[in-house]
């Protein structure tokens, strides 16, 4: 048997805390027993019909080939219009399409980041940024919203303790996983004087901009100052119900495009031919089905919040996304072990994101069986 010398890139990070709940799910599932699985960020919709025909259009017309490394030049027209009406000074040169929003951030990373360098981090963060920026060498500097019910505004003294003529990179994710903050203008107006005043490029995760509720949000990048500054991430998992299909996209200036796109074409090549063009079908006539998939949500956040009401826990509501995070015992690790094993019901650790004593939940599921992992949590005592 061969020692492998592994590389210290893969010692610095952890295997992802959310698939390794859902694989446990899996296994428990494999034995016939029934998990309500609220571990994992996937919309439990098909993916809408008429995106599916556009794949299998393009699939009949012989879209099977390479595409231009940085996407086809209907799609990145399509997400500059996107991007425009967001007020983000952007056309198709600004931007590459990718794999999906993973990769979008493993170039910027890759692109931005030497061994060293400052990464500003606002927890609870989603788990792949600590592992993205840990993989680029990066040193990482954290700033916990959870004091300020994980919201940015009030925490902005907390950032600006944090950020400095040392930092490289800020990553802001609004509306958030896991909590489904969505930042006010103020909050990001704060970000902007930060990153103007100390020279600092900021990554705007934007991944969940089409599901929020009762809110509008506000692009990063649209703000002054911010243009040149800002590298905007996206992708079509979330919005379009296309989480298997695997298309998300960056937007930057065209210089920093032109060396991220180096990583895109020795490494993936390209986006697939035909998901590619299901993407332009998406942005472009797919409002009905992303506006009922947005309704299922916000009812689905009203009635979990009330069934823990009913309990007596009081859980952070948030304006966007598909995600709670509900306050647990401090040992949230051991909690949500516990709570797969005896409720048989999946969230994430806290703990993975930055923030002990809470586990996330996501309900990305049937009103059904949101009740039912609520009653489950509440006859083991774990609620």
């Amino acid at each position: 048997m061969t020692d492998f010398d592994f590389a210290a890139r893969v010692g610095r990070v952890e295997p992802s805390a959310t698939l390794a709940i859902s694989n446990l799910a899996n296994e428990l599932e494999a034995d016939g027993i029934d998990v309500v699985d609220l571990s994992v960020g996937e919309p439990d919709f098909d993916t809408p019909d008429n995106i599916k025909q556009a794949a299998e259009a393009s699939l009949e017309a012989g879209d099977t080939g390479y595409t231009s490394s940085n996407g086809i030049p209907e799609l990145r027209e399509a997400i500059a219009d996107k991007l425009r009406a967001d007020d983000i000074d952007c056309t198709a040169d600004n931007v590459v399409v990718t794999p999906g929003g993973k990769q979008a951030l493993y170039e910027l990373f890759h692109t931005l980041i030497d061994q060293g360098d400052e990464v500003v981090l606002l927890d609870p963060a989603w788990v792949s940024y600590e592992a993205q920026a840990k993989m680029a060498g990066a040193d990482l500097s954290r700033v916990d919203l959870s004091p300020y019910g994980f919201q940015l505004e009030p925490a902005l003294d907390d950032l600006a303790g944090a950020v400095s003529d040392d930092t490289e990179l800020l990553v802001v994710n609004s509306p958030s996983n896991p909590t489904g903050a969505v930042y006010s203008d103020a909050a990001l107006e704060g970000v902007r004087d930060l990153a103007v005043e100390h020279d600092v490029t900021v990554i705007s995760d934007e991944m969940y901009d089409e599901i929020t509720y009762g809110v509008e949000q506000t692009s990063l990048g649209s703000l002054e100052g911010m243009g040149d500054r800002t590298l905007t991430v996206n992708g079509f998992s979330k919005a379009y119900a296309m989480t298997g299909w695997r298309l998300g996209y960056f937007c930057a200036p065209e210089d920093f495009v032109s060396q991220a796109g180096k990583i895109q074409s020795h490494s993936v090549s390209c986006a697939v031919n035909f998901v590619q063009h299901a993407g332009v079908e998406a942005l472009r006539n797919t409002d009905e089905a992303v506006g009922e998939m947005r309704d299922a949500f916000r009812e689905r956040r009203d009635m979990l919040a009330d069934l823990f009401a009913d309990h007596g826990v009081d859980v952070p509501v948030g304006d966007g996304a598909f995600y709670m995070m509900l306050p647990v015992d401090e040992d949230d690790q051991a909690w949500c072990e516990g709570a797969i094993e005896e409720a048989h019901v999946a969230t994430v650790p806290g703990s993975a994101f930055g923030t002990p004593g809470y586990a996330r939940l996501s309900y990305a599921a049937s009103q059904e069986r949101l009740q039912e992992g609520v009653e489950r949590l509440a006859e083991h005592d774990y609620i």
